[in-house]
């Protein structure tokens, strides 16, 4: 099924009378004799079918006067997964929007941000989600609204502020107009032991929902077993990192737990609340359709069984572009734990010390700007890596380079290899986990052609790439698999 002008009315009926979770976030149900919106797997009778009809975003739902169902919460739907494997406009505009940009900086930003004319953004937006910038950010102002309504105790007016509306007034009439309830009425209808009696301040207990199914081995075990000391650990069961965020500083914990991500959140400002849940949700590739991938992988006979014995692997990214491009290069030829070392280094010598009470965070990594003025010879690393580094982080510190959600891959790509020190693995790499391609693919990696000799799949690049056309476009996804051969710790959950 396709999201926008494709989506196809009949799979959405059968998605909604079967209940189907897997569409949640594809499409929402409106009712029309209700004026009610749902997520397709909504637990209550589903309507007639003549009494349907097809929105491809709560905005757009909201935009036609729907109000949101309060048994299935459309609102708190995983993600479209089309967001995160499309670098055209829409999809690089989608992913901004939730990355608060509109909030920010309006929409003359977000457009400059993509280079287009505002009109050029506003019409295609339109066209494929049936909602401008301004309705879909003001759709998810709601949503964090509500979830900061449901889950602190903050008074309303910070709140309103926090959520990023201009006015307390607009605050309430959205709520009340998306909801069906006012922001009080939201409050008072949670059980009288909800997390919004106690809790430290600034700090959120949240639920971050995913499609089934997902492998939490190699997702929490890549970020756990590559950890830069200071900046992330593995803690209690959760995998826990320091934020740069617009306003101000974050501290998450992530744990994986059977039909979400349990995540805790402390913010230095409240308004990071829905940056840092996007970022969140990128780092984990939450939003990804697992079914869709893995059965394109099973296509191929020798993938087949590797994709069965453990579903729903997912690719681990970064909450920072930036940051995990320099930590490429850190990591170019040496082993996993020599990369930690380099980079907990220049984590102690330049990154903004911060204050983690719960746990042993001690540190913000380092900003592109702080890099670019460390002394290349203080650096630990061959001469030729040094001029890799220093060019790198002097062209992100200047503009000349930027890395971020709304990259275009093949121009970010083609500017990367550009660079002294950049070849295909370390474009490649990048790619996958900091730009989010989800058809990355590293032919070059020395475990990747172990494993594929092993499988009986062509080990050189160049054939094991042809091999590879036919996994299109989800092969960041295979490389998942064909790491998991191996007995290195990435691949496992940490205890």
């Amino acid at each position: 099924m396709q999201t926008g002008t494709h989506f196809d009315r009949e799979h959405c009926v059968r998605a909604v009378q079967s209940k189907d979770a897997r569409f949640d976030g594809w499409f929402f149900t409106a009712v029309l004799t209700t004026r009610i919106y749902c997520r397709p797997s909504c637990p209550v009778v589903p309507p007639k079918a003549e009494n349907m009809t097809f929105y491809p975003s709560a905005a757009a739902c909201q935009q036609a006067g729907f109000r949101a169902c309060k048994r299935c919460r459309p609102d708190t739907s995983p993600g479209s997964p089309e967001w995160n494997r499309r670098a055209d406009l829409v999809a690089r505009a989608m992913r901004l929007i939730a990355d608060g940009v509109v909030d920010r900086e309006g929409v003359p930003g977000l457009a400059a941000r993509l280079g287009y004319s505002t009109r050029q953004v506003e019409r295609q937006l339109l066209a494929e989600l049936g909602a401008g910038p301004l309705a879909l950010a003001r759709a998810q102002r709601a949503q964090t609204a509500r979830l900061l309504v449901e889950t602190t105790p903050l008074p309303m007016a910070e709140i309103a502020f926090a959520a990023g509306f201009s006015s307390i007034r607009t605050f309430n009439d959205t709520v009340r107009e998306v909801f069906a309830l006012s922001p009080s009425e939201l409050r008072a209808r949670l059980p009288k032991n909800s997390a919004t009696a106690a809790g430290t301040p600034g700090t959120l207990a949240l639920r971050l929902p995913f499609r089934a199914p997902l492998n939490p081995d190699n997702l929490f075990g890549h970020l756990a077993a590559t950890a830069v000391p200071g900046v992330e650990e593995w803690r209690d069961g959760a995998y826990r990192r320091t934020l740069r965020l617009p306003y101000g500083h974050g501290i998450v914990a992530l744990a994986p737990r059977p039909d979400h991500i349990a995540c805790r959140l402390t913010l230095s400002d409240l308004r990071d609340l829905t940056v840092a849940i996007s970022r969140c949700r990128r780092m984990l590739d939450l939003d990804a359709d697992p079914v869709a991938v893995d059965d394109r992988l099973r296509t191929d006979p020798l993938l087949a069984p590797l994709v069965d014995r453990a579903p729903g692997r997912r690719v681990p990214r970064t909450v920072d572009e930036a940051e995990f491009a320099v930590r490429a290069v850190l990591g170019q030829q040496v082993s996993t734990a020599a990369a930690r070392t380099h980079a907990a280094r220049l984590v102690t010598g330049h990154g903004k010390p911060l204050d983690d009470p719960e746990g042993g965070l001690t540190h913000l990594f380092p900003s592109p700007e702080a890099l670019a003025a460390v002394d290349p010879e203080t650096l630990a690393m061959p001469r030729t890596r040094r001029s890799t580094f220093t060019t790198l982080v002097r062209q992100l510190a200047d503009g000349t380079l930027h890395l971020g959600v709304e990259s275009d891959w093949a121009e970010a790509r083609a500017r990367l290899l550009d660079l002294p020190g950049f070849g295909p693995w370390t474009v490649d790499v990048i790619a996958m986990r900091a730009l989010g391609d989800p058809d990355a693919f590293l032919a070059t990696d020395l475990g990747i052609r172990r494993a594929a000799g092993e499988l009986g799949l062509p080990a050189t690049p160049a054939a094991l790439t042809a091999r590879a056309e036919a996994w299109r476009p989800w092969r960041a996804y295979a490389v998942q698999y064909l790491w998991a051969t191996d007995s290195h710790p990435i691949n496992f959950l940490p205890v």
